[in-house]
């Protein structure tokens, strides 16, 4: 199945996603903004833990813009709230598509789960960088707290993801720009209790009611990949998620404590600033 008509939530899903993969090579000097829109296509389980998956294909804006504050640029939507030599305090974003329950079979009868989108700071340490800047290894711990897409919005709960972060400017030769993370996911009992929380008004012979707790919420793995083509521009992503050991692992909400996931992007980009400037990574 694969839905076609945009969200809010979607297009700030495929943003989260894919602006991040939007990287360039080297240079001297950049445009000040540039801007341009495509196409994404996503393969998402409905939530981490379910067994059903479904297909998302979405407009997707594409947007750069360099400022010393505030940057949309190769690292994702950010502002630096301060920067040291080795390391920055940025601003992370991520969300999560809607779940109708009537089209999910552990979900049925339960609420609906609306879209979320997380937002908070995230401490970067610089680790290590190569000759050239070609190989760059990051640590990154966001902090996000989680509001639902709707009105009025409502607290989700918060969550922290530490990650590993390998870049490597140009694969092969080429100007392919490779991208890997990897990382445990933990959260507060807040936000585990709306993904796989069963009230007792829900409960039933094969779904029983259950309270979950705060904690550890598995490991990721992702691996990304970009190139530039003159005024295009591709991006793809696969990501690897293990729930083994999670506190809500016996949830009866989850039906599979794995999944893959990934997604594609392409975007044309017509338009840039003229004003150049200095490449600051």
């Amino acid at each position: 199945m694969i839905q076609a008509r945009p969200r809010i939530a979607g297009l700030i899903l495929c943003a989260a996603l894919f602006l991040g993969l939007s990287r360039q090579a080297a240079a001297e000097k950049l445009p000040q903004w540039e801007l341009g829109a495509g196409v994404a296509g996503l393969t998402l389980p409905d939530y981490r833990g379910s067994d059903e998956v479904r297909n998302y294909l979405l407009p997707l804006p594409y947007i750069i813009y360099r400022l010393e504050w505030l940057k949309a640029d190769e690292k994702g939507i950010r502002s630096i709230l301060l920067n040291w030599k080795h390391a920055e305090v940025n601003l992370s974003l991520s969300a999560t598509p809607p779940v109708r329950s009537k089209n999910n079979r552990a979900r049925e009868g339960m609420s609906d789960l609306k879209p979320m989108v997380e937002l908070g700071p995230s401490l970067d340490i610089h680790l290590w960088r190569s000759d050239g800047r070609r190989f760059k290894l990051d640590a990154r711990t966001p902090v996000r707290a989680a509001f639902t897409v709707e009105w009025p919005p409502r607290y989700a709960g918060m969550s922290l993801t530490p990650t590993l972060n390998l870049d490597v400017d140009g694969i092969g030769g080429r100007p392919w720009q490779l991208g890997m993370l990897a990382g445990p996911i933990f959260a507060t009992r807040h936000q585990h209790q709306y993904f796989y929380g069963v009230p007792e008004s829900d409960a039933r012979p094969d779904r029983p009611a259950y309270d979950a707790h705060g904690g550890y919420g598995g490991l990721q793995f992702l691996v990304a990949l970009s190139r530039r083509f003159g005024k295009a521009w591709f991006g793809a992503y696969a990501r690897y998620d293990t729930l083994r050991g999670a506190v809500f692992e016996d949830s009866p909400l989850v039906r599979r404590n794995y999944y893959v996931s990934g997604g594609f992007a392409i975007a044309w980009i017509p338009l840039q600033s003229s004003k150049m400037i200095e490449r600051d990574d």
